[in-house]
């Protein structure tokens, strides 16, 4: 099993004829990603590294069977429209890699893959990479590097920090400990698939055996997933970091959704609901590795 992408998964390259669209679809190619099309309005009836360009797509649906996701690679103002169209032809997964995507844009967004039964993952966000399957977005920056990077194991990774999804997968495989998935769930304070979303999508991978979160201040993600371990919906091994320890109210760190507003979303009301439902609570980023390791000798 894997969470969100595997062999089988067809893709379609929203931007695919910019900068980014090409060299990230390079990224994913190289990779095994099933990019089957590519969408550009006005650029159609073309190839960008063998993939047929589509003017909309809804064309792409219809000529090519089974594509059901999509990577948006346009300006933040263009995200919106994208989205819808993608969610409206019957994609089902999106993953929104720009950053600055207007907050009313997104809810938009949001409400429109609910009435669909579509989902999506960003803005803001390098995407997501199950290891020796597939990449969606630009996780890893090269396939080579990716492969050297990210070893095969069953540790899921979930994070709000592009750089820090990585910087835990990489020592993490290079302590030995190897992965399943790997989702940077986005920097914004609204995302598609905050955290709760997908530790619920490692619950119900059979090659997931732990999780390691990478949380930050402001917003209730974190909460939210102590709350699912504590009915009993999140039962496998969570080690959580929690970043912004040294923030004060009103500040923001790094992210426009980490920001602490009063007594809400601070360090320390995060760590200690995460505690109290038994979480594995990691006070320092280099520890990681080793207490991973030491939950994984407990886990049957």
């Amino acid at each position: 099993m894997a969470i969100l992408i595997d062999e089988q998964t067809r893709v379609v390259v929203q931007g695919i004829t910019g900068r980014e669209g090409m060299a990230r679809t390079t990224l994913m190619m190289d990779y095994g990603t099933r990019v089957v099309a590519g969408v550009t309005p006005g650029k159609g009836n073309q190839q960008v590294l063998g993939v047929p360009v589509f003017d909309t797509v809804k064309e792409v649906v219809e000529e090519i069977p089974g594509v059901n996701t999509s990577v948006v690679f346009v300006p933040a103002p263009l995200v919106k429209n994208a989205a819808l169209e993608a969610i409206d032809s019957g994609i089902k997964l999106l993953v929104l890699v720009p950053d600055r995507v207007p907050i009313y844009d997104v809810l938009e967004i949001a409400a429109a893959a609910q009435l669909n039964d579509a989902r999506f993952v960003g803005p803001n966000t390098l995407g997501l990479l199950t290891v020796g399957k597939g990449v969606l977005g630009m996780i890893g920056g090269r396939a080579e590097t990716a492969r050297q990077w990210f070893k095969k194991g069953h540790v899921g990774v979930t994070s709000r920090s592009g750089g820090i999804t990585s910087s835990i997968a990489y020592y993490l495989s290079r302590n030995g400990i190897g992965l399943s998935s790997i989702v940077h769930v986005g920097g914004d304070a609204i995302v598609g698939m905050p955290h709760p979303d997908v530790v619920t999508q490692f619950q119900q991978d059979e090659e997931t055996t732990a999780v390691v979160m990478f949380g930050e201040i402001g917003g209730t993600q974190e909460e939210r997933v102590a709350d699912l371990i504590e009915q009993g919906k999140f039962t496998k091994p969570l080690i959580a970091f929690v970043g912004g320890k040294a923030a004060k109210s009103g500040t923001r760190f790094s992210h426009a959704g980490a920001i602490v507003e009063g007594n809400r979303g601070t360090h320390e009301s995060k760590v200690r609901r995460l505690r109290q439902v038994g979480a594995h609570i990691v006070e320092n980023f280099d520890d990681i590795p080793a207490i991973t390791a030491e939950v994984l000798k407990n886990v049957h």
